[in-house]
């Protein structure tokens, strides 16, 4: 038999490490060849790695959410194939201390002086051997590891090691009546994959990025007009039109005299990038989170074309088949919870663009046109911009200029 090592392989130029998202094996099991052990995720894609050999999983090294560094060891999978690079053929990097099962303890084993009676507790100051989920849930639990005795393997702390020293510890510390409520009862969730990375951005976003937010009623009752009647006529296979293409539409055109909103800056350069063409983002709600996927070149595309394109890169976003070009390179975003918009939203922007469109829901209210109330549909736009190079002044006239086209749909039309 020979044991073959899977070191995490080089997933995309330029990356030094990934987080591993899914495994699909546990120690015991079999493989075959080209079979998925595991999934590992990027800031650019989530990569499956297969296995190039069959045999028996001996060993993983990390567990969902760590991260691991490309060409550190991954898997072990003990094989009958004579081939296989057993471990011994290259050197290998040094394995992580806190890996989910530990290697054979001859491989771990520090050396020490042979003595005739084993060390005492009260002397031996190393590092308790523990998985990183043991040590997750004893940091949680404010235990410290070195009051535990480890029953596993070479001493290793186990789960079962916590619950019999919160057993004892527990018995030593409660008071004579102790029932905790059930209400009390707290799960643990792990942010990892592409909820990690949504936490990430929006950190950046947030920590770097000085918002201000911008709120302006809109009276949209032309416009809703104009929208039913175009989706009364429109042809088979024609998306229904929502009020997102008309304010891409009206976006495309006022930025063309306000390009410090279609453009991104970077803040370690100092670089502030205004960009002819527009990419609009779209934030798209998925079943794994928040995503951006991106109308590319939304000034060549009519109305039609738009609905049809945020139709597709949403459904594309939703199923998990977006190509990279597709969440990438967007310049200015639209942010929409259709009717669940509520009245206004702060909407954090997409780093590193400067300014993000919210749009809130339509609602019929009562507007005074003069000598008397009538009913109007009406909806607020709540944007946010980076108050390091947009003013204040800036973002509402570009807004304004926004409201001009929603209110006079026609004007969207005209060149």
């Amino acid at each position: 038999m020979a044991e073959f090592v899977l070191t995490m392989p080089d997933v995309g130029e330029g990356v030094a490490e990934a987080e591993l998202v899914e495994w699909n094996i546990k120690p015991g099991d079999p493989v075959h060849e080209d079979m998925v052990l595991a999934a590992v995720m990027t800031d650019k894609a989530t990569v499956e790695i297969p296995s190039p050999v069959a045999g028996i999983v001996t060993w993983l090294a990390a567990e969902v959410g760590d991260t691991v560094a490309v060409k550190a060891p991954l898997v072990r999978i003990e094989t009958e194939v004579a081939t296989a690079a057993p471990v011994g053929d290259a050197p290998e990097p040094e394995a992580p201390s806190d890996m989910t099962e530990e290697p054979p303890a001859a491989e771990i084993q520090p050396a020490r002086e042979i003595n005739d009676a084993p060390p005492s507790p009260e002397i031996e100051h190393h590092k308790p051997l523990a998985s990183p989920a043991v040590r997750q849930r004893a940091d949680d639990l404010d235990i410290d590891l070195a009051q535990v005795r480890g029953t596993g393997p070479e001493g290793h702390i186990t789960h079962a090691d916590l619950d019999a020293y919160l057993t004892t510890r527990s018995q030593a510390e409660r008071p004579a009546v102790a029932i905790a409520p059930r209400d009390s009862a707290v799960e643990e969730v792990k942010v990892t994959g592409l909820r990690r990375r949504i936490a990430e951005k929006m950190a950046l976003s947030v920590s770097r990025i000085p918002h201000i937010t911008y709120v302006e009623e809109i009276d949209v009752t032309d416009l809703e007009d104009l929208r039913a009647t175009m989706n009364g006529g429109r042809r088979s296979g024609q998306p229904k039109l929502t009020i997102l293409p008309f304010l891409m539409r009206a976006l495309v055109k006022t930025v063309a005299d306000h390009p410090g909103m279609n453009a991104t800056f970077d803040d370690e350069k100092g670089v502030v990038s205004h960009y002819e063409a527009v990419h609009i983002g779209i934030a798209t709600q998925t079943p794994s989170g928040l995503t951006v996927p991106v109308v590319r070149h939304a000034e060549t595309l009519g109305l039609w074309q738009c609905a049809e394109e945020v139709s597709r890169v949403a459904e594309a976003a939703r199923t998990g088949t977006a190509q990279r070009d597709e969440l990438t390179g967007s310049t200015i975003t639209i942010s929409s919870l259709g009717a669940l918009g509520g009245v206004v939203s702060t909407p954090i922007i997409n780093y590193p663009e400067v300014a993000i469109i919210g749009v809130n829901k339509i609602m019929t209210r009562p507007v005074w046109d003069g000598s008397r109330f009538v009913p109007r549909k009406m909806m607020n736009l709540s944007s946010s911009f980076d108050h390091r190079v947009v003013d204040g002044w800036d973002a509402a006239v570009f807004i304004q200029a926004v409201k001009a086209l929603l209110e006079k749909p026609a004007l969207i039309f005209i060149d």
